[in-house]
């Protein structure tokens, strides 16, 4: 072995590390991708029309106090969407439109939400950061 090389070993050791660490750092999926869809202000409406607040907590809506589901504070940074799906725009509209496809037997109702009115809520939802 030449002096450079030798040199070179410990730069070489460390080397994998640094690159795999990042990888490492957490397994938490990212955060929600920004809505691009959507009408949160209409999502309010439909929240209040469809009586979410009666089972959720949900800010900026009135009356919606309930103590059934979970609240929905802070929704836009949570990680999962009812403990088993990652949070993004795809996966809440479906849990909104058909939650017993997702998760049979759980405690949110089938509402009847159509794929419009779920993107919608979703859009307010994601306002919840």
């Amino acid at each position: 072995m030449t002096r450079r090389t030798r040199s070179l070993w410990p730069v070489l050791l460390v080397l994998p590390v640094v690159l795999v660490a990042p990888g490492c750092a957490s397994t938490a999926p990212p955060p929600p991708p920004e809505v691009r869809v959507g009408f949160p202000e209409r999502g309010a409406q439909l929240i209040v029309e469809h009586g979410c607040g009666s089972c959720h907590v949900i800010p900026g809506i009135d009356r919606a106090n309930g103590l059934v589901g979970p609240p929905l504070t802070r929704f836009g940074a949570r990680s999962y969407i009812a403990g088993a799906l990652p949070n993004n725009a795809d996966n809440l509209r479906h849990w909104i439109a058909d939650p017993q496809a997702v998760e049979p037997g759980t405690a949110m109702p089938d509402l009847g939400i159509d794929p419009i009115d779920a993107q919608d809520i979703a859009a307010y939802l994601y306002t919840l950061d």
